[in-house]
């Protein structure tokens, strides 16, 4: 039979999907060892601090080992996959081999390990060989009888081996804080019986054990078994009066970014409501127009526009604080960022060059941000180098709030939402379609007046959208 040699498997390491991103976590694996895998196929899904990403392979082959369980966290650069792509070895041939199969006395240097305090499902995984000299069971007894001997008490027993294969069980699988946890509570992880997927121990499994009756040795009578029996009840997870939720990816990103945001940038929110029933109606006019059947035509579109005309007329608000150069530095392009909830969190993709848009091209950019949002495929690319910002909250049936900046942007718009309202219009009260609109900026980038004078042309705009034509 051929065995595979260690140069005809390729480890696919986890590149930087992103800009600068340093971890990324395996969400799901779309191969097990054994299959076929073609270049260009797509082995797995992983979610970066801006997004989920599919990773195709780049080589043709067999896969031998998966470095990591899905759920895992992994460095930029690790090995995450190993494909033979000699050709030589068929899936079923992988397949059977047996998981207690020695390995070679020789391990290439090369191969990363898993993260510290973590690990794979032992079926996809080999354990790593202890550091030190390697003692076998028949020495491992040698030795017990020897000193036996030479203790006086005579020949050593046959069960005396039984620590050093004590000693071959594969380490509790559990993640760095909850081996922290364990330590601190005073468990040992390997009386905790786990209960997360691939045997992993959870927060709740040791919180179990703590809470669970300790066994006194030798002083406890033999029939325990109802007071075991009803302690698992008091720690079940349906139970529990909190939920724990790791902090990760698109969440753990965004509160960097925000707290970064609340405590480097001087914020300033400006408020004005505004009647926008022309708007509305002009929103309806353009559903019907040739030029943006079906493209996505709502009032998000104009107010995104009346905002690039603000811009347009007061261009020091596109602006961001250069710290290190101690420079303002004005950008005369607009990427405008859209934010956006998703199940993953929130996300601010952006428009690039959005200010060089006609209407129908702004529709579409804006309907294919929106889509690729709402499903989870938000390139990284597409939330870089953005320049200003707008959030809906308004779809949420809330009035207005006061968003925080976008790290390195000078303003955010906030609209609220859009209700029929007493409004004096021509000197009489009437029902009409109202809004408020929030302009957060910079005050190191944006004085008073220049933040006032981009919300006045706004709401002037959305006023009487004919502006768009003259102004724009």
């Amino acid at each position: 039979m051929t065995t595979m040699t260690e140069a005809s498997v390729r480890e696919f390491r986890m590149p930087d999907v992103g800009e600068g991103l340093t971890e990324a976590e395996i969400l799901k694996w779309y191969v097990q060892p054994g299959d076929t895998v073609t270049d260009g196929q797509v082995v797995c899904e992983v979610e970066t601090a801006k997004a989920a990403v599919e990773l195709p392979i780049p080589y043709d082959g067999v896969v031998r080992e998966l470095r990591f369980a899905e759920g895992t966290t992994v460095d930029v650069g690790t090995a995450i996959i190993a494909v033979d792509v000699s050709g030589g070895a068929p899936a079923e041939e992988l397949a059977a081999t047996p998981a207690t199969a020695p390995e070679p006395e020789k391990k290439p240097e090369g191969r990363q390990s898993v993260l510290v305090g973590y690990g794979v499902a032992a079926s996809s995984t080999k354990r790593r060989p202890r550091k030190g000299p390697e003692i076998t069971v028949a020495e491992a007894a040698v030795q017990a009888a020897v000193q036996q001997e030479l203790n006086g008490h005579g020949p050593a027993p046959v069960a005396a081996p039984a620590p050093a294969v004590e000693e071959e069980r594969p380490r509790p699988l559990a993640k760095p804080p909850v081996r922290k946890l364990a330590k601190d509570l005073g468990v040992d992880l390997a009386t905790v019986v786990p209960s997360g997927p691939d045997g992993i121990i959870t927060r709740d499994d040791v919180h179990a054990a703590v809470t669970a009756p300790t066994a006194v040795p030798a002083a406890v009578p033999q029939p325990p078994a109802p007071e075991t029996a009803v302690t698992p009840a008091a720690a079940s997870p349906g139970d529990a009066r909190e939920t724990r939720i790791p902090i990760k990816g698109v969440r753990k990103a965004t509160a960097a970014a925000m707290v970064g945001s609340a405590f480097t940038a001087p914020h300033v929110t400006e408020f004005v409501t505004v009647d926008v029933t022309r708007t509305m109606r002009l929103v309806e006019e353009l559903k019907q127009d040739k030029d943006l059947q079906g493209l996505r035509v709502n009032p998000l579109l104009l107010i995104a526009k009346a905002l690039l005309v603000a811009i347009k007329r007061n261009p020091d608000i596109n602006a961001s604080w250069d710290e290190a150069n101690q420079e303002i530095v004005l950008k005369h392009y607009v990427n405008l960022g859209i934010a956006a909830a998703t199940p993953r969190g929130l996300i601010v993709p952006n428009i690039k060059d959005a200010h060089a848009k006609t209407l129908p091209q702004l529709a579409e950019a804006l309907g294919e941000l929106v889509g690729t949002a709402r499903d989870g495929k938000t390139s990284p690319a597409a939330m870089q180098g953005g320049t200003v910002t707008i959030t809906n909250v308004g779809v949420f049936g809330i009035d207005t709030g006061t968003p925080i900046l976008n790290p390195g942007e000078a303003a955010i718009l906030a609209v609220g939402a859009i209700k029929l309202q007493p409004w004096v219009h021509k000197g009489k009260v009437k029902p009409r379609q109202v809004t408020t609109l929030a302009l957060s900026f910079d005050h190191r980038l944006v004085d008073g007046e220049l933040g006032s004078k981009v919300l006045a042309d706004i709401a002037a705009i959305l006023e009487q959208p004919k502006r768009l034509i003259t102004w724009g």
